[in-house]
């Protein structure tokens, strides 16, 4: 049995190299069912076979390196009536369960909320919901506190 010394490392998405970042979208084609082969998902991401199958085993999203599915949370949000309750449906909606949740007295009209979170059926990425989460016009600071078990 050969026993390979590997390393990984986690790497901003604008620093890689485009084949990389293609053979990330073609994975993630296939992955979502969106396309029926490696053909279809390299000629729609404009990526060639041979370098898709040099990558594809060698890069991956950060959310798949984790094991267990549970991230940490850390929100800056205004104090108005709703706000937690339309983040805890938008955290259902992603189909993420909530497994703690610790709120702040608000100070100034402002509260801090920290949500676990178990990732494991969720229907979009961490960046999505990330994204979506920044839209809300009472949000006015969100951060991954920590991704693992």
């Amino acid at each position: 049995m050969v026993q390979r010394n590997e390393k990984f490392y986690l790497v901003r998405n604008d620093v890689l190299p485009e084949s990389m970042q293609k053979t990330l979208e073609a994975k993630e084609l296939l992955e979502r069912g969106k396309v029926d082969s490696v053909h279809e998902a390299v000629q729609q991401v404009d990526l060639s076979r041979s370098a898709f199958y040099k990558y594809r085993d060698a890069v991956f999203p950060f959310q798949a390196m984790v094991k267990e599915r549970i991230i940490t949370l850390f929100f800056h949000l205004e104090d108005r009536s709703g706000t937690l309750s339309q983040l805890l449906a938008m955290v259902a909606n992603a189909g993420c369960n909530v497994l703690t949740i610790h709120q702040t007295i608000p100070l100034q009209g402002k509260a801090n909320v920290t949500l676990s979170l178990n990732t494991t059926a969720m229907t979009k990425t961490i960046e999505e919901m990330i994204a979506d989460f920044k839209r809300l016009e009472f949000i006015d600071r969100v951060e991954i506190l920590s991704s693992g078990a």
